[in-house]
């Protein structure tokens, strides 16, 4: 194995070693360390990434406990978190958050550098039919996964045209479409030339037209776009 190699490894067993659950005294500290560092939420302490895109709506990046506590003062109630469930420190230390401070949380998974599954956008859309507002959305950076759904928000939600809801992904937000997380915007192109051809709703599409595989493959062809 080389050195480079090497250190990959050890670098994961290291982060693996600290992504605990919140059981013990010991293992908050190290899921503490972990969020901390492994999880950029010391970036996140000053950087909040936090626009409203709609009355009652907000889009985030992983809010810190303090940031939480600011959300609900300010009147949200409910917290739809694009990250995925399960037994990550950063999924554990932000639902227990919510449940102490009496937000709800709503929790599906997208990732920002692969094309979602139908299933996985169906969920999302569903989830966003199923909250009232006034509700922050957020993935880890705020960037990539949040700004997708902000758009599927504002198609399927509020009716906006793709043309107007694209806009949530954009350097305004630090999403730069030239890199992998361009998947993104090449399933709104995708939906966008479609609906152009003869309309049809995003929801209507994803259900009944979507094809992942088709859409990650036609992307990893096509020539990268700065904007």
């Amino acid at each position: 194995m080389n050195p480079f190699a090497r250190f990959q490894r050890w670098e994961k067993e290291l982060r693996r070693s600290y992504n605990t659950d919140l059981s013990t005294p010991e293992n908050r500290r190290r899921a503490e360390i972990y969020n901390l560092w492994f999880d950029h939420a010391v970036l996140r302490c000053v950087w909040t990434n936090f626009f409203q895109i709609s009355p009652g709506v907000w889009r985030s990046n992983h809010p810190t406990r303090k940031r939480f506590a600011k959300m609900k003062a300010m009147g949200i109630r409910t917290v739809l978190n694009l990250r995925g469930s399960g037994t990550q420190a950063h999924y554990l230390t932000e639902a227990e958050t919510c449940e102490q401070l009496g937000l709800k949380l709503i929790s599906t998974r997208l990732y920002a550098r692969k094309a979602a599954s139908r299933t996985e956008l169906l969920a999302l859309i569903a989830a966003l039919r199923e909250i009232e507002p006034p509700f922050v959305m957020h993935c880890k950076s705020g960037a990539d996964r949040a700004g997708f759904a902000s758009a599927v928000y504002l198609m399927v939600v509020e009716g906006r045209p793709v043309e107007e809801a694209r806009r949530m992904l954009s350097v305004k937000y630090v999403h730069f479409r030239w890199t992998k997380t361009g998947v993104l915007d090449h399933i709104l192109d995708l939906y966008a030339a479609r609906n152009a051809h003869r309309a049809i709703s995003f929801e209507e599409w994803v259900a009944t037209e979507y094809d992942q595989e088709a859409a990650q493959a036609s992307f990893e062809k096509a020539p990268k776009k700065l904007f």
